[in-house]
C-alpha cells in the first residue's frame, strides 16, 4: 500500500498516524498522561471539572455543565438553536464568571449574530468590548481553492487572540461549512484531528456546532466527530400536529453521569431555556398553615377556612360548570388582600374576562393597570395551539417573575395538552406546579374533564394526584333543566366537607346552596324549589294543626283551672266547717268537764277520796 507523500491515500494515512502518535503520548506512565490525569488546577484522577453554561436545565442534564478544558459537540438541524446555545454559554461565562471567550463564526457574520441576539437582552456590544471576542471566518463566496486547504492559518490567528484576551472558552459555530470545502473524508478527518489536538494542547473549554445529517455529497463528517469529542449534545426541532417541538439529548459524556433522556426546551425572551427535570432543585418555600379565601365564603367553610398558602388547587369540570368563575373569584379575593396576582387564560382575552366576570358581580377591572397606576392583577392571554407547551411554560414563569406574583391562576391548564402537546403537556404541568411550590406561589388551575360524562372526574393531564386540593364541578340534569353542583374530592392536610352543594351564579356573585336529598335522590334547581315549597306547605299545615291543638288544650286547661278554683273553694269551705266542728266538740267537752267539777265542789265531796266500791250481792 502506498503511503508516500504523493499518494492519494497519504493524507488519510497521515491523519491516522497522527492519531496513533497522539494516543501513544497519553499511554500510562508517560509525562503527557500524568499531566492529563492531573488535569487543570490540580484536578485528581477520576474527576471531571465542569464549566457551567448558565442554562439551568442544561447544567442539570449534564450534572454541572460541559467538560472544562475539553471539547463538546452540539449537533442539530436548521433552526434547532445551536448558535443560541453556544453564544448564551459564552455570554454567561463573560458576564457572570468574568471568563473571556471567543466565538468563531463560519456561517453568519458577527454583526448579524449581534443583531439576532439583541432580543435576548444580553448586551453583546458591551461584552464585545471586554470579554467576548468574535472572529469572522466565513469562506468567501468568490474563493477559488488551489491546493490543500487546512486550518493552520485560522488556528495561528486564534493563538494570537487567546494570548491577548486570556480566553479560556471558545466556540466554533457551523464548522461543517468549512469542512465542506475539503475534497474528501480524509482531509476532513485530518483537520478535525488538527483542531482537536490544538484544543487539547491549550486546555480550552470548546464547543463545536455542526449540522446533523448528510451533506450534499452524502458525507457525514459529524458522525466521525461524535467519537472524538468528550461530550456530545443533540438538538431536535420537529413539528407534531402542526406544533413546533424542541428537545435536547446528551448523547455522550465521558467520565461522568448525565441525564440520558430527551429533555424539552424552548427559545424565549431570555434565550435558551431547557426544562428542569430535577425534583426540588431549589429549596422550597416554607410550609405554613395560613389560609387564603377562595372568594366564595361557603366554599371556604367547606374547606375548613380556605386554601393553604402555597398550595396547588385543581378545579375540574365540564364546559360551562363555572370553572372560570371560581378562578376569577380567587383572583379577585387575592387582589383585595393586596397580593400581586397573575391570571393566564387560554380561552379569553382580558377584555372578555372582565366583561364576563362583571356579570356575576366580580369587578376584575379595578385591579388592572390604569395609566401610571400599576395594578395588582395581570391577565395574560395566549392560544394553546400557538407554540409548544414548553414555550407556554417559559412565558408563564417569565411573566410571574416580572409581576412578582403571590397567587397565580391558569385557566385551563388542560389546554397545554392540546394539538401536538399530548406527550409533553403532563410534564409541563407538573413542572409548573413544582416551580410554584418552590417560590411559595398559590396556584389554582382549572382543567377540562377528559370525558363529558358528569360522573367522570379524571383530567387529561393526570395532575389530580399531585394537586393539594381538588374541587370538582358537575352538571345535574333533572326536570328539563341543567344545574351546577360542587364537591370537594380531596384537600390535603385539612378536614373538609364531603357534601354536594348546588353552585348558583347571579349578579351578586357566586353562592353555594345545600343540595336537597329526597328519597336518596339529589334535587337541585326547580325540583329542589318545588320540593321545598311542598315541604313548606306541609310544615305550615302541621304548624296550624299544632296551633289548633294548643288552643284547644289551653281552653281545656282554663276550664280545668276554673273548676279547680271552685273545688278549691269548696274544699276550703269543707275544711273550715270541719275545723268549726272540731272546735265545737272541744268546747262542749270542756264545758262538760267544768260543770262536773262545779257540781262536785258544791256537794263537798273530796275530789281525792276514793270512790265507794259497790259489792254485788
Amino acid at each position: 500500500m502506498c503511503i508516500s507523500r504523493g499518494c492519494a491515500l497519504s493524507g488519510e494515512w497521515g491523519a491516522y498516524w497522527n492519531m496513533v502518535a497522539n494516543m501513544l503520548r497519553f499511554l500510562p506512565g508517560s509525562a503527557a498522561a500524568e499531566e492529563l490525569m492531573a488535569g487543570n488546577d490540580g484536578q485528581r484522577s477520576g474527576e471531571i471539572t465542569k464549566a457551567p453554561t448558565g442554562i439551568e436545565g442544561l447544567d442539570e442534564a449534564t450534572r454541572g455543565g460541559i467538560p472544562q478544558g475539553r471539547t463538546t459537540l452540539v449537533e442539530g438541524g436548521p433552526g434547532a438553536g445551536k448558535t443560541v446555545l453556544v453564544l448564551q454559554s459564552l455570554v454567561h461565562a463573560a458576564r457572570d464568571l468574568n471568563e473571556p471567550g471567543i466565538f468563531v463564526a463560519f456561517e453568519e457574520h458577527s454583526t448579524q449574530i449581534e443583531v439576532n441576539a439583541a432580543g435576548f437582552g444580553w448586551d453583546l456590544p458591551t461584552l464585545r468590548r471586554k470579554h467576548l471576542f468574535f472572529i469572522d471566518a466565513q469562506p468567501k463566496s468568490d474563493l477559488i481553492q488551489s491546493g490543500d486547504f487546512d486550518l493552520r492559518g485560522l488556528l495561528a490567528a486564534l493563538d494570537a487572540t487567546i494570548d491577548r484576551s486570556k480566553a479560556r472558552r471558545i466556540a466554533f459555530d457551523s464548522i461543517d461549512v468549512v469542512l465542506a470545502l475539503l475534497g474528501d473524508a480524509a482531509s476532513e478527518r485530518r483537520e478535525i484531528y488538527r483542531l482537536h489536538e490544538w484544543l487539547l494542547a491549550r486546555s480550552l473549554t470548546a464547543v463545536i456546532t455542526s449540522k446533523s445529517g448528510p451533506d450534499r455529497a452524502g458525507r457525514q463528517p459529524i458522525a466521525f466527530m461524535q467519537f472524538m469529542v468528550d461530550c456530545a449534545l443533540s438538538l431536535e426541532h420537529r413539528v407534531v400536529q402542526t406544533v413546533s417541538q424542541r428537545s435536547l439529548r446528551v448523547l455522550k459524556y465521558r467520565g461522568t453521569e448525565f441525564n440520558e433522556n430527551e429533555v424539552p426546551f424552548s427559545i424565549g425572551p431570555g434565550g435558551f431555556d431547557v426544562a428542569s427535570m430535577q425534583i426540588n432543585a431549589q429549596p422550597r418555600a416554607p410550609v405554613g398553615h395560613e389560609r387564603l379565601s377562595s372568594g366564595v365564603p361557603r366554599l371556604d367553610a367547606m374547606l375548613g377556612g380556605g386554601y393553604f398558602r402555597g398550595a396547588s388547587i385543581l378545579v375540574t369540570g365540564a364546559p360551562g360548570t363555572a370553572k372560570s368563575s371560581l378562578c376569577a373569584a380567587f383572583a379577585d379575593a387575592a387582589c383585595r388582600r393586596g397580593e400581586a396576582t397573575l391570571l393566564v387564560s387560554f380561552d379569553s382575552d382580558a377584555s372578555e374576562i372582565v366583561r364576563n366576570t362583571g356579570s356575576i358581580g366580580i369587578r376584575l377591572d379595578r385591579h388592572l393597570t390604569r395609566g401610571r397606576r400599576a395594578g395588582l392583577l395581570q391577565i395574560a392571554y395566549a392560544r394553546a395551539v400557538i407554540g409548544s407547551a414548553e414555550t407556554h411554560l417559559t412565558r408563564i414563569i417569565e411573566i410571574a417573575r416580572t409581576h412578582r406574583a403571590r397567587c397565580m391562576v391558569i385557566d385551563p391548564v388542560s389546554a397545554l395538552s392540546q394539538a401536538g402537546n399530548s406527550a409533553t403537556g403532563h410534564g409541563v404541568a407538573e413542572r409548573l406546579i413544582d416551580w410554584a411550590k418552590d417560590h411559595g406561589i398559590t396556584l389554582l388551575c382549572s382543567s377540562l374533564l377528559a370525558a363529558a360524562a358528569p360522573d367522570v372526574e379524571g383530567t387529561s393531564l393526570r395532575i389530580s394526584t399531585i394537586a393539594d386540593t381538588w374541587v370538582h364541578l358537575h352538571y345535574l340534569v333533572r326536570g328539563g333543566e341543567r344545574n351546577r353542583g360542587l364537591s370537594i374530592v380531596k384537600s390535603r392536610g385539612t378536614a373538609h366537607s364531603n357534601q354536594v352543594r348546588e353552585l348558583l351564579l347571579s349578579e351578586r356573585g357566586i353562592t353555594l346552596a345545600d343540595a336537597y336529598i329526597a328519597g336518596g335522590e339529589v334535587l337541585m334547581g326547580t325540583l329542589r324549589w318545588e320540593r321545598e315549597q311542598a315541604d313548606e306547605t306541609a310544615r305550615r299545615e302541621v304548624d296550624l294543626a299544632e296551633r289548633d291543638s294548643r288552643r284547644n288544650l289551653l281552653s281545656e286547661e282554663a276550664d280545668l283551672v276554673v273548676r279547680l278554683a271552685d273545688l278549691q273553694i269548696q274544699l276550703d269551705s269543707k275544711r273550715a266547717k270541719l275545723d268549726a266542728l272540731g272546735r265545737a266538740v272541744t268546747l262542749r267537752r270542756d264545758q262538760a268537764a267544768t260543770r262536773k267539777s262545779g257540781r262536785q265542789s258544791r256537794r263537798g265531796a273530796d275530789a281525792d277520796s276514793p270512790k265507794p266500791r259497790h259489792v254485788a250481792r
